[in-house]
């Protein structure tokens, strides 16, 4: 589903209507005509070169330029693995001649959100993500990942860090691994998302970025990182203290340097607002912000793709109930942080949560919506906690935006936040999670809407695309740090 919005927006190409030769699958359970079938085909049961239909039979480098290749990351170690294949002898050619590989390989496991379960298989993927840079060897190789990467999982009665081991795999590789936690806010972004971001030099990159002395608090950084990968690649025991993670908050002065400014151009700035992003579209008389009109400006509009028809904002149908429960989250966005917390836990566990009385004397103050869809104004204790906890829901991301703030990191799931505006109870619509997300309008997020019960197991819709996405704005920043690496390591 995912591959079916890369290839509208930046190969023109509409995979709804017809094959492409643009689009090439590794590996499916159908044939190449069978094409609609392949855009709902379970990557599980795609997966697995074996007694599948196949796509790659390359025999020149400009057989891929500008093309997509759709399927597991296994699959395309194991065909470049496969010598005496033209795909093999392509893969060689590749060798030393690539600047950038570029991935965020599934990270739900690693998320605080998540399970944080250790043997989930997805854990393997930055594995196999590693396997292809040292087959493909390019100068740069940047891994993005969830913040939640930083903590320690448990493992038989010890610490364990991934993206410390994640590090170790690229180090033993001769790459030298540079690893930040950044914001996507401190570029302009609308939202709070921090981002584990690692970029693995080449060996020879590094040495030569030393060499030039480029930048003195850069190079301070890069000598360990290049100690540290002395070490693991020559098998010798490291440890935590041998590595560093340059917080852009905890330790600003790296994103000081020339080379890593651009992840910082907001930083000690007013952050863009949920306001910014999405008031337009809420009321047809205001112009847009000059935060959208950054963004529909700030990319190359390469196939000219209409922006007179907004796309992507259809309104979502809630239901009485759910209305209710947000009308609850907008007024909490509004009162003193403990008086939220005790609500928040009440819609949880109305069976073994008490609300203060400061608490009920706020929510006396305030109208609230019943699951039949009457506003009400209620004061007595019995009646206020009796409607919250109608309400009750498991939940544990939802809540309301807030309008002079930037949104948080957690928006992939249409219900998990409800518009600001209090005559407006509904969930975001795609368009505005996407504008949150710093995509311009003209891109067109493909494929069914939204999705749910096991089919969230393998499905990708547009909610899910835009909120699991690298916001564009940052994905800029990332590409000139990355340009700038490499020219400075010439």
């Amino acid at each position: 589903m995912a591959a079916e919005t890369f290839a509208y927006n930046h190969l023109n190409v509409d995979l709804a209507k017809s094959p492409a030769d643009k689009v090439l699958w590794l590996s499916s359970e159908f044939n190449r005509n069978e094409l609609s079938k392949r855009l709902r085909e379970p990557p599980f049961s795609a997966s697995g070169i074996e007694e599948k239909h196949s796509d790659v039979n390359c025999t020149d480098l400009t057989s891929l330029d500008r093309h997509l290749l759709v399927g597991s990351i296994n699959d395309l170690n194991t065909l470049a693995a496969n010598k005496g294949t033209s795909f093999h002898k392509l893969i060689q050619q590749l060798e030393k001649n690539v600047d950038l590989v570029s991935g965020g390989p599934p990270c739900q496991s690693f998320s605080l959100a998540g399970l944080r379960d250790h043997s989930n298989s997805r854990n393997q993927l930055p594995w196999e993500f590693a396997k292809f840079v040292g087959t493909v060897k390019p100068k740069i190789a940047l891994l993005e990942n969830v913040s939640g990467i930083l903590r320690a999982f448990n493992k038989d009665g010890k610490s364990y860090y991934a993206w410390y081991e994640v590090a170790k795999a690229f180090a033993s590789l001769n790459y030298v691994p540079i690893c930040l936690h950044i914001n996507a806010k401190y570029i302009g972004a609308a939202q709070n998302r921090p981002r584990f971001i690692m970029l693995s030099l080449r060996y020879d990159i590094a040495r030569k970025l030393l060499g030039n002395n480029v930048d003195d608090q850069f190079s301070i950084g890069l000598l360990q990182s290049i100690a540290f990968t002395d070490k693991v690649f020559r098998g010798k025991a490291v440890s935590l203290d041998d590595l560093s993670v340059h917080d852009i908050e905890k330790n600003p002065a790296l994103f000081d340097s020339p080379l890593f400014s651009h992840l910082a151009t907001m930083l000690g700035k007013e952050s863009s607002t949920v306001k910014d992003a999405i008031d337009d579209l809420l009321h047809e008389s205001k112009s847009p912000s000059a935060y959208v009109n950054l963004l529909n400006s700030a990319y190359e509009n390469r196939y000219n793709m209409p922006v007179d028809k907004l796309i992507n904002h259809e309104l979502r149908n809630n239901s009485p109930h759910v209305k209710a429960r947000f009308k609850l989250y907008q007024i909490v966005s509004m009162l003193p942080r403990a008086e939220s917390i005790e609500i928040v836990k009440f819609i949880k566990n109305p069976i073994d949560s008490v609300l203060s009385e400061s608490t009920i004397k706020a929510l006396s103050k305030r109208k609230l919506l019943t699951p039949t869809g009457e506003m009400v104004s209620l004061k007595k204790r019995g009646d206020i906690e009796g409607l919250i906890a109608s309400l009750h829901s498991k939940k544990q991301t939802q809540r309301a935006l807030i309008a002079n703030k930037p949104a948080p990191a957690a928006l992939s799931i249409p219900d998990d936040a409800c518009h600001y505006d209090e005559k407006t109870i509904r969930t975001l619509t795609v368009r505005e999670m996407a504008r949150i997300q710093t995509f311009p309008d003209w891109f067109q997020i493909r494929s069914k809407v939204t999705t749910g019960g096991k089919m969230r197991k393998f499905e990708v819709p547009q909610y899910t695309q835009v909120g699991n996405a690298v916001p564009p704005l940052l994905g800029v920043a990332l590409g000139k740090v990355c340009r700038e690496i490499i020219a400075a390591a010439r």
